[in-house]
């Protein structure tokens, strides 16, 4: 699949706050209930909460960003981190305020072929607690 048949997609304003680009790198096909994307984040861009009944991997490529999952702390992320959202996990992820994030997203569909339910924005409160560093 070469690049230049996947167009690149400004995020869903609807479900991200900032500015957002997805990459599809991977849909659905036959069998297979996996979608990929890459996803960039401009400083401060983030999701909404979110969930995916199926889970969710993030795998960083380059810059710093942060990720939450409903009830514990915003959590820091640099290239080279996976993270693994658990099934039906409300969570958000994106960059930092000041620096730009990139990351491959990996979700499965499930059985009615939904890989994500949106929710309501990140708050700036929320957003902007300090994250911590592992």
């Amino acid at each position: 699949m070469r690049a230049s048949t996947r167009p690149t997609n400004k995020a869903e304003a609807k479900n991200f706050v900032g500015s957002v680009m997805s990459d599809p790198v991977w849909a659905p096909e036959g069998p297979s209930r996996l979608r990929a994307s890459r996803v960039t984040f401009m400083p401060g861009g983030r999701t909404n909460w979110h969930q995916h009944a199926v889970g969710q991997i993030l795998y960083v490529l380059s810059g710093v960003g942060r990720y939450q999952l409903d009830g514990q702390p915003v959590q820091e992320i640099r290239p080279g981190d996976t993270v693994v959202i658990p099934p039906n996990a409300r969570h958000w992820h994106g960059s930092a305020p000041d620096t730009m994030m990139c990351h491959l997203a990996m979700s499965e569909t499930d059985e009615k072929g939904q890989a994500t339910t949106w929710l309501e924005p990140v708050s700036d409160a929320d957003y902007t607690k300090t994250a911590a560093k592992d």
